[in-house]
C-alpha cells in the first residue's frame, strides 16, 4: 500500500505546530497605555495527513460578537477532530475593538480597511501587517465571520468573490440560506487575500453587540460543512441547497420618521408587497415601502427612527 503523505509543519510567530499537533499560539501586536501587552490568540489544529489549510476567523470588527461565539463553541466541541490538513481558528482578530465594544481600534481606524498594513503604521495597520505576514502565507483559503453593522440585522448569508471560482465553490459547500457575489473593497482582508491567491468567503449573520442563536448555529454548521466536504472532518453533507442571488438592492428611506417593518428577515417577497412603513410621530403622514421585485429580504434595519436616505431593507433576487 502507498505511504500516506504527512501534513506540513505550520510556523506562526516562531512557534512550530507539527503534524498531528494542536496548539494555541500568540501573535504579539502592541501594548495598552497601561503597559498590558495585547496579542491575537491563534488556535492551530494540524492533522497528521496532508491536506489544505483553512483559516476560520471572527472579530475583525470588535463589536461583531456572533462570530466570536460561533468559534468559541466550535473550539469546545469534542467532535472537532481534524483528519487531514489543518485548521487555523482566530476567534478575535481585533482584540482592541473587542475590549472597547467598538468596530474599530482606539485610533478610530478600521482594521478591515488597513490591509496589507505596515509594520510602522497606525495600530490598525500594524494589526493588518502582522496578520498578513504571519497567517495569510500559511493558508489555502479562509472563512471570515461578520455581522451587520449598527442595528442592521443580516439573515445568514455567504458572500464570495465573483472573479474567484474557488470562493464560489466554498460558498456552496458552506450552504448558508443565501449566497451571492460581492465586490472587493480596497484595504479589506478579503482583497489582500485575493491578491495573494487565497480564496476567502464572508459569512454575514446577525447584528453587532447582540447574540443571535440561529446565526451562530448556521455558522457552526457551515464551517463543518466545508470541512466535511473537503474530507477534513467526519460527518454528513447537508441536503437542502443554498439560494443564490443574481443581484441585490438596498431599499432606502424616502423621508425621515419612525420606521415600522412589516416582514420578517429571510422571508420571500413579491413585487408590490408592502415591506414596511415610515410614519411621523403625529399620525398625520405615513409612507408605505413596497418591494420593487420578487425576491427575498436578507437584511433589516432595526433602527426605530430613521433619516432620509437610511438603508432599511437589503433584498435579493
Amino acid at each position: 500500500m502507498p505511504t500516506e503523505v504527512e501534513n506540513k509543519t505550520i510556523v506562526i510567530n516562531g512557534d512550530a505546530i507539527l503534524p498531528g499537533q494542536n496548539k494555541l499560539v500568540q501573535i504579539n501586536i502592541a501594548r495598552l497605555p497601561t503597559g498590558t501587552l495585547i496579542d491575537i490568540p491563534v488556535h492551530v489544529f494540524n492533522g497528521k495527513k496532508a491536506g489544505p489549510t483553512i483559516l476560520v476567523q471572527a472579530g475583525l470588527h470588535g463589536d461583531e460578537i456572533n462570530g466570536v461565539e460561533t468559534l468559541r463553541r466550535l473550539l469546545q466541541d469534542n467532535q472537532f477532530k481534524i483528519k487531514k490538513g489543518a485548521v487555523i481558528v482566530v476567534p478575535i482578530l481585533n482584540v482592541f475593538g473587542f475590549i472597547h465594544f467598538s468596530r474599530d481600534v482606539p485610533d478610530g481606524k478600521d482594521v478591515n480597511r488597513s490591509f496589507p498594513g505596515s509594520r510602522t503604521g497606525s495600530l490598525a495597520s500594524r494589526i493588518a501587517y502582522h496578520y498578513t505576514n504571519e497567517i495569510l502565507p500559511q493558508i489555502d483559503f479562509g472563512i471570515d465571520l461578520h455581522t451587520g453593522g449598527g442595528l442592521r440585522h443580516n439573515f445568514p448569508q455567504i458572500r464570495y468573490t465573483l472573479e474567484d471560482q474557488q470562493s464560489k465553490d466554498l460558498a456552496l459547500l458552506f450552504n448558508a440560506p443565501f449566497h451571492f457575489s460581492s465586490r472587493l473593497i480596497g484595504g479589506s482582508f478579503r482583497k489582500a487575500a485575493f491578491k495573494m491567491g487565497k480564496p476567502i468567503i464572508v459569512y454575514e449573520a446577525g447584528e453587532s453587540m447582540r447574540f443571535d442563536e440561529q446565526s451562530i448555529e448556521i455558522g457552526i454548521r457551515g464551517v463543518k460543512n466545508i470541512l466535511i466536504g473537503l474530507e477534513m472532518l467526519s460527518g454528513k453533507a447537508p441536503k437542502k441547497a443554498s439560494i443564490q442571488f443574481d443581484s441585490t438592492r438596498w431599499i432606502r428611506a424616502s423621508r425621515a420618521g419612525m420606521f415600522i417593518p412589516k416582514v420578517k428577515n429571510g422571508s420571500p417577497i413579491l413585487k408590490g408587497q408592502i415591506l414596511g412603513a415610515i410614519t411621523d410621530t403625529y399620525a398625520k403622514k405615513s409612507k408605505k415601502i413596497k418591494a420593487p421585485f420578487d425576491g427575498f429580504v436578507f437584511c433589516i434595519n432595526n433602527q426605530a427612527v430613521v433619516n432620509q436616505g437610511d438603508a432599511l431593507f437589503h433584498i435579493g433576487k
